[in-house]
Formats: structure tokens, sequence, C-alpha cells
């Protein structure tokens, strides 16, 4: 399966106009400002379902994930800077509130995707949404983008062009048959900040979908594309916010909402800050860097990967869409003897039947030891909820799985780990952080 540079998640819309009143900011440079992340499987997400287990939701998160990962696979066949098809439109784990063109929505805030896309009027084919469908002869300041625009170009493989009207539209197929097709346009987004400040930027490009067919939810779909590449929103905020973003995912049992940061405040900052380069390679969508090793407590494990085409340098992708950390079967199954060795006690089956290691410990999880991942140039000490699930008093499971392809950071091994994102200099930066504080005070 080839990576793909695009993919649809679902986007939640409500007919509430947002006013733009005096409390907007209009972007500019140097800008700064927080935005709630909404976890999926939070009370606050409309996918909560308080009938599911803490067990369920794993289950269901590795059942994502896996679906995810495929897409990152590679493929020698096909050209990976085109925008390559994922296996289903659905996924994503953050919500974050936007509006586009003064209509108030929670989409997903994906580090793996590009494109922002959402359904359009007049439509050819929609699928059933609840809410209103955004119809742009409604906005004044909606404008559709010509053949020859950068963005359009930008599109490669899915770019179509009506040459007469000279519009640039798209049409993107995924692998279980569904398809979005319309134009690309662009119109005025506002994000509603954590201190409740609006903040505005004009003629964001987006996609405007007027024939999609396939299995969407009824709540809506489209995403907020926070990866790297051209079409992706952070891109087109480069200049106002410096190419700099950060994020800080609160642990599942938090009862507050995890925060991203866009521009250079609350920048990642201070003596236990580490860094590591950004690896430059196709697509351009996610952010690559180099996994060196892993350590368990003082026994180091150095990282090689036996799937074919994955070279050592940029061969992991952080990504906050997916829940767990997928490493190479034949390095996890050394990690799990490594574990094995430190805690002392056999490994155990998980209760759901998920592919994850998996010990009975002490009740107090003293016998547990550190895993610290080593990035080029960045040794990272993972907290321990960042590591282990506790599913059990007496039972935890790691937050990685064997997976035969690209390695890939996700979001559970990211929890309580305040990451910094800086394209202008091309590296990314942790630093441990109670993230529920935080979150309270961003």
């Amino acid at each position: 399966m080839a990576p793909c540079n695009f993919q649809l998640a679902y986007f939640f819309f409500s007919v509430t106009s947002l006013l733009l009143l005096s409390t907007v900011i209009q972007a500019d440079t140097n800008i700064g400002f927080s935005v709630d992340l909404i976890q999926r499987d939070s009370p606050l997400s409309p996918f909560y379902n308080p009938s599911e287990t803490y067990i369920d939701r794993l289950h269901n998160a590795f059942l994502r994930s896996i679906l995810r990962i495929n897409h990152f696979k590679t493929s020698s066949s096909a050209s990976t800077k085109a925008l390559q098809s994922p296996m289903v439109p659905s996924g994503g784990e953050y919500f974050m509130e936007i509006s586009i063109g003064g209509i108030k929505v929670l989409g997903v805030a994906d580090t793996g995707s590009d494109l922002n896309w959402i359904q359009c009027k007049p439509c050819k084919k929609c699928f059933k949404q609840k809410p209103q469908i955004f119809d742009p002869t409604n906005s004044s300041t909606y404008k559709l983008l010509p053949c020859e625009s950068p963005y359009c170009t930008a599109l490669e493989k899915d770019k179509r062009c009506d040459v007469m009207g000279n519009v640039c539209g798209y049409k993107y197929s995924y692998g279980d048959g569904s398809f979005t097709e319309g134009n690309i346009g662009s119109e005025n987004f506002t994000i509603a900040s954590s201190t409740g400040s609006l903040v505005s930027f004009s003629e964001i490009i987006f996609g405007c979908g007027h024939n999609n067919v396939g299995v969407f939810d009824e709540v809506g779909s489209g995403i907020i594309g926070i990866g790297g590449g051209p079409l992706s929103l952070i891109s087109q905020l480069s200049s106002s916010i410096r190419g700099k973003f950060s994020h800080c995912l609160v642990p599942t049992s938090s009862n507050v909402t995890s925060k991203i940061t866009f521009g250079t405040s609350n920048l990642v900052s201070g003596h236990n800050v580490v860094s590591t380069p950004l690896v430059d390679k196709e697509p351009k969508t996610y952010y690559y860097v180099t996994l060196e090793a892993i350590s368990v407590g003082k026994k180091r494990l150095a990282y090689t990967s036996s799937a074919p085409n994955i070279t050592q340098k940029g061969n992991m992708i952080i990504d906050t869409g997916t829940t767990y950390t997928f490493l190479d079967p034949e390095f996890y199954e050394k990690l799990a003897e490594a574990l094995e060795k430190a805690i002392g006690s056999k490994r155990v089956r998980h209760p759901s039947g998920l592919p994850s290691v998996c010990f009975q410990v002490a009740s107090d999880h003293s016998d547990l030891p550190i895993i610290t991942v080593h990035f080029t140039g960045a040794d990272v000490k993972l907290p321990p909820v960042s590591s282990y699930i506790t599913l059990q008093n007496d039972m935890v499971c790691l937050t990685m799985i064997a997976f035969d392809d690209i390695a890939t950071f996700g979001n559970l091994s990211q929890m309580n780990l305040y990451v910094g994102y800086d394209l202008e200099n091309r590296k990314v930066s942790f630093m441990p952080t109670d993230c529920t504080m935080h979150s309270k005070n961003a």
C-alpha cells in the first residue's frame, strides 16, 4: 500500500454561525495561540460511547491504528509524490474547533494529512449528514482556484481541471471504493483559541466536495490537515506562525483537554528539551525522524528494520493520528525479551487479544523499567504513562506493537511530552511535561 498524502477523517459541523466580533485577531506575523484538542474517546467527543470499557476503547483504537498504519506502507510501484489512497475514509484521534466561511465545525487535527476537505452544495451526490451542508454561494469570501494555481499543481494525480472555466478540481478515491470529487477553493478560516479569542486567516485553500459517495458518518466528514505538505493548514499559515506548532497530549485518564499551540508563543524550551532533525523525504506530508535505538533501563537495543525500501535515515514517522507506536517485528521481539528480563516476569496474553506485550507486575508498578527512545541527537525518556497501559492493578501492556514497515511514533507514546515542531529549522523537540497542568495553564 502506498503512502497517503491526504486522508479523509470525520469533520463535525454545527449550523451555528460564528460572528466575527471585536474579539477576532487578524492573522499577522509572530502570532501565537493555543487550541483545545479533544481526544476521540473523551466524553467531550461526538464518538464517546459510555457503554464501552477502557479495554473496548483500546481495542477499537488498535483497529483504527492498523487501518491507518497501512496508509504509510511504502510501494516501489507507485510515485510517492502523488496523493495516495488510504484504506478507508475514516479515522482521527484528536479534534479541534474551527470555522470555515462562518460555520463552526469540529474537525480532526491530523499530522498525517494535508488537504482540508468538506461537503459543499450543489450536490451531484452527497452522503447523508445531520448538519447543513456548506453552500459557497452564500459566502462572499469563497473563491475558486484557477488551474494554474500552485496549490492545484500540488494535487498531482488527483488534479482535475475544467479548462473551459479555468477551475481547479480534484477527485480523490479511497481503498474501499468511496470517493470525493469537487473544486479547490479558498475561504476564511477562524480558530477559537483556548482563551476565548478568535483568530482569523483569510484565503485558506480547501477542497469543496460536490460529488461524495461511500461509507461516511452522518455527523459530517473532512479534515484539518497539519502535515508538512504544501496544502496543509500548517504550510499555509507558515509565514504567520513562523512554521512552528506544538502539542501536549494529556493522559487518557485526565479530565482536561490537550492543547495544540500555533506560532511562537509557548515554545518548547528549557534545560530538559532535546531535539532531533526532521528528515526530508517523500511524501512531504509526514514528519520523518531517525530512530537509532530504544533502551530498557540501561540495556540499549540498536534499531534496525527488516522491511524492504526502509532506509535507516528517516525510518520513523511521528503521528498523532496513530494510537500505538509501531516497530519492526524482529526488533520488537528483542524489546519484549529485554522487558521480560528487566521486569522478571513472563509475558501474558492481552485480555482482548491485541498483539501487545503484557506482563504481570507488582501492584505499585515499582518493577517497571524506564524506556528511552533514542532519536538522532535526542534521547527521549518516556514517562511511565507513555510506555505502559495499566489494564489491571497487576497487569500492564506496552504502548508499542510490531509492524513490518516504517516505524511510527504514536500518540500514546507522546502523552506527557511537550512536542514542538519547527519547520523553518527542520527539527522536532521533546520535553517531559505534566500535560494536564500545562493545559490548565495554557
